[in-house]
């Protein structure tokens, strides 16, 4: 998410016959095509086919065992042999690692982990040692730990309070780059280890408050950028040998500027910036003579570029209009390289082998959760590895997403995704919920979601609000709640009801507001500031009390501390601005239920500011549940609590909006 408060800043990382036949014989199968001809009878008068009865969709309505028991997968780096894969997986319950032939088959466990969750990040270039990451019960300090060719496990980053994260693989594989903040925990320091014994390096003491980026095959030069504010920072490029900083970043005209790689003979850094425009293009920078080059623009935002190991490809990402669309081009001649066409969904997440031979990726899709494929340039199918969703679920009982879009109260439209149930009708009008995203600077995007799915599957219109202030339409949109939280983009979610209220199949009389983070915030925002506006709300750890939330930020996050100030407000300098959008200090206006979920892990949002909440609530007589996890962070990870927390959301939701009696 970009500007994101309540994410913390990151190292950022970078067969079509069958299919036609396989469509063709589906709609034969549909009852499409009449019967042939009988032979005794006249060819004029063909008898009728029958019929094949409509099928009411869903066909049924699915439990939140059934969603969740859907595999989750994430990840994919290939052995040094490219035989094998490695990714992770919830199979379990919990996320841990496993590996699998690229040609498909079982499954082999790396990590048997029961309680906290493990995710892997990389085979070592020349041999079978595995790197994974893990916290501890969602707490976001994760360690990176190498597993050995034995299995034996050993932690590389040990530390109480320290926070690692993997940097890639020199391109020779004889070493590896992790940023942690060992030293000071307030800053991320640059290290090589050594791929043989592990010892580590210092290659660059971070004193100043930048957020280390990419670093260039040579290893003479590093991407190091600083905040100025959630939506401006500066770009350096900083050579490690002679500590030469030159800026990428343009000092006259202030804008948004991402490093994403370095060519391959680390004579040029390419770069993300939407200096002098609304969307972020991909320009480079030459680092012999600092001279700038246009490589590529969309009408959106390209939001990744990154070569593969040699430079034979490069891939680019866009974000487009709440898709994902991925390219993939020859580097040498500029010429895109088609990508296999997939009826499901859409292609993520492309990582490509050192080889240069093959690629992994992910599809993604509203009715198809993620499944890793592999697919080798020489062949005209990709195979497919995983199959996620449940068995039990029919896709054709889940809905497909719609981008929609409304007015707001000053003219500003506002993008939206829907979810559309299909009971819904003008004759059978149903409840409907404003899901806020969040951020601030998130985006609510068409893909696969298990919780929305669960909730369109039980008979809720769900409107996933991008508010002034998301991300992916625009710098002017982006950086139009600046100040403004639990104002502007508070009545642009205002209008999303009226919006809601003016569809047919909606009942106007049944309207919550429910979100996660951000969103959690503006649940009760809403809930407070405009007490009669929604009829019930969902708070997953969200903000109730912002002075505390800034004063509380992990020491990690002190690189962006002064441009969340500036975007949310200064806890020194603007204590009454902050009381006054803070929903705990004005809890006795909440009148409509309400159902707070929280990981007492939070960093974030931590437990207090749900435990505050739900005790000044309570005071009100009015209905308040609280689901809280012991084991959870600013997420719900493990199978057990999903269903636990969303399970009781969807109880509430029954009761209070669904059922809610006339006239409430």
């Amino acid at each position: 998410m970009q500007g994101s408060m309540l994410k913390p800043p990151s190292y950022s990382t970078l067969g079509r016959r069958a299919l036609a036949l396989a469509a063709a014989l589906a709609l034969a199968a549909c009852g499409g095509n009449e019967a042939p001809p009988s032979a005794s009878a006249p060819a004029e008068s063909p008898a009728p086919a029958a019929a094949a009865p409509a099928v009411a969709r869903p066909s049924q309505q699915y439990s939140i065992e059934d969603f969740v028991d859907t595999v989750s997968v994430a990840g994919a780096s290939f052995s040094s042999d490219e035989s094998r894969i490695l990714f992770s997986s919830n199979r379990s319950g919990v996320w841990n690692v496993y590996e699998m032939p690229v040609g498909g088959g079982e499954w082999k466990a790396v990590t048997t982990s029961t309680t906290d969750n493990s995710y892997g990040v990389a085979f070592f270039p020349k041999d079978d040692r595995r790197l994974i990451t893990r916290d501890q019960g969602g707490n976001e300090l994760n360690h990176l730990y190498v597993i050995e060719a034995d299995g034996s496990e050993r932690d590389l980053t040990p530390g109480e309070n320290l926070r690692a994260m993997f940097a890639g693989f020199s391109h020779d594989g004889e070493s590896f780059f992790v940023v942690h903040n060992g030293r000071d925990p307030r800053f991320l320091d640059w290290y090589r280890y050594s791929a043989k014994d592990y010892t580590a390096e210092l290659l660059f003491q971070n004193d100043e408050g930048y957020e280390p980026g990419v670093i260039s095959p040579d290893q003479n030069w590093l991407g190091l950028s600083k905040a100025i504010t959630t939506s401006e920072n500066q770009l350096w490029v900083r050579n490690l040998a002679t500590g030469e900083m030159r800026e990428v970043s343009n000092p006259q005209q202030r804008a948004q500027v991402s490093d994403q790689d370095f060519s391959r003979d680390s004579a040029w850094l390419y770069y993300t910036t939407n200096e002098g425009s609304e969307f972020m293009r991909l320009r480079r920078m030459s680092l012999a003579d600092g001279t700038h080059e246009e490589v590529q623009a969309a009408d959106w935002d390209i939001v990744a570029s990154y070569f593969s190991h040699d430079g034979k490809y490069r891939v680019t990402a866009v974000n487009v209009d709440g898709s994902t669309q991925v390219e993939l081009y020859d580097a040498a001649t500029g010429a895109a390289k088609a990508l296999p066409e997939l009826p499901s969904g859409e292609i993520r997440g492309i990582s490509i082998a050192r080889s240069e031979d093959r690629m992994a990726f992910y599809v993604n899709g509203d009715r198809q959760p993620s499944d890793l494929y592999v697919l080798d340039f020489a062949a005209s199918e990709p195979v497919r590895l995983t199959t996620s969703l449940n068995p039990k679920i029919q896709p054709e009982d889940l809905v497909q997403t719609e981008v929609v879009r409304f007015k707001s109260f000053d003219g500003m439209e506002i993008p939206n995704i829907l979810w559309k149930p299909h009971q819904a009708t003008a004759e059978n009008r149903a409840p409907a919920i404003v899901w806020v995203h969040g951020g601030p600077g998130g985006q609510t995007t068409r893909a696969y979601s298990a919780v929305l799915q669960y909730l369109a599957n039980h008979g809720y219109v769900v409107l996933g609000i991008n508010n002034r202030g998301s991300s992916g339409y625009g710098k002017t949109f982006y950086t139009a709640d600046d100040g403004k939280h639990g104002r502007e983009p508070l009545w642009d979610c205002i209008e999303a009801k009226k919006y809601l209220q003016s569809l047919p199949y909606v009942d106007p009389d049944r309207i919550g507001i429910a979100g996660g983070s951000y969103g959690g915030y503006m649940t009760l925002a809403a809930l407070a500031f405009h007490p009669e506006e929604f009829d019930v709300g969902v708070n997953i750890f969200g903000v109730s009390n912002w002075l505390r939330t800034l004063e509380s930020i992990p020491p990690y996050w002190e690189s962006a501390r002064e441009a969340l100030y500036q975007e949310i407000g200064n806890p020194t300098t603007q204590r009454d601005f902050l009381t006054e959008t803070s929903p705990l200090f004005h809890a006795d206006k909440i009148q409509k239920p309400l159902i707070v979920l929280q990981g007492a892990n939070d960093p974030r949002v931590i437990q207090a500011e749900s435990d505050d909440i739900v005790e000044a609530v309570r005071k009100n007589g009015v209905p308040v549940e609280y689901v809280l996890f012991e084991d959870e962070g600013h997420g719900f990870s493990k199978k057990a609590n999903q269903i636990r927390g969303y399970g009781a959301m969807l109880a509430f939701l029954d009761q209070h909006l669904k059922n809610k009696p006339v006239g409430n």
